[in-house]
């Protein structure tokens, strides 16, 4: 999910010209593809994990009612536990996406700066 994110400077060093080959490719409309190649995939990764954590988080509520229920089935709280944990990873998740994006979009910004310039969403 984050080829993108793990091969940008690759990215940018293959596709950036330097200063002698400029003529021969449009960096600023590399750059533009490379952003919305970024915006996408940090937009689509955001939403599957939110997704995620809000069905982990059904399943956790619904495991609670079902525990306060049942307080001695040993079974139910060890599954309760294995949800809680895997709810909590993917709330990590989201911290890491944070610090994976922030070092992408650093290096876009001292590759492209010059070729191209975002809208002001970003």
């Amino acid at each position: 999910m984050r080829t993108i994110d793990d091969r940008i400077v690759h990215e940018l060093n293959t596709t950036i010209p330097t200063a002698s080959f400029v003529g021969k490719v449009d960096p600023g409309q590399t750059c533009k593809e490379l952003y919305e190649s970024l915006m996408d995939a940090h937009t689509n990764r955001e939403r599957i994990i939110k997704n995620c954590i809000s069905q982990t988080s059904a399943v956790v509520k619904t495991l609670k009612e079902e525990r306060e229920k049942a307080h001695e089935d040993a079974a139910l709280l060890k599954q309760l536990r294995k949800e809680q944990t895997k709810l909590k990873l993917m709330q990590s998740e989201l911290n890491v996406e944070e610090v994976v994006n922030d070092r992408s979009w650093k290096v876009f910004n001292e590759r492209c700066r010059i070729h191209y310039k975002p809208p002001k969403s970003q």
